[in-house]
């Protein structure tokens, strides 16, 4: 009796572990999305920009973008 008490603890714990994944893959992915609205629209006014200022700081925005992407899927993968 005492194993399947300890059994069914364990199943309870990684239901809720695997809740809680679901959850934050779901959180990420709706980060993801959103920072890739935030890069299309940065291509664009890139694209638009018509001084040099302008494209070195949708540069660095598109930088800053990228690297939170990667934590993103690192956070995915890990």
């Amino acid at each position: 009796m005492s194993l399947f008490d300890e059994q069914e603890q364990e199943i309870k714990t990684l239901k809720k572990q695997l809740s809680e994944k679901e959850t934050e893959i779901e959180r990420l992915e709706n980060s993801r999305k959103d920072l890739e609205a935030r890069y299309t629209n940065l291509k664009m006014a890139r694209t638009i920009s018509l001084y040099d200022k302008d494209i070195k700081d949708t540069k660095q925005r598109l930088s800053n973008l990228v690297r939170e992407v990667d934590k993103c899927i690192a956070l995915l993968n890990g």
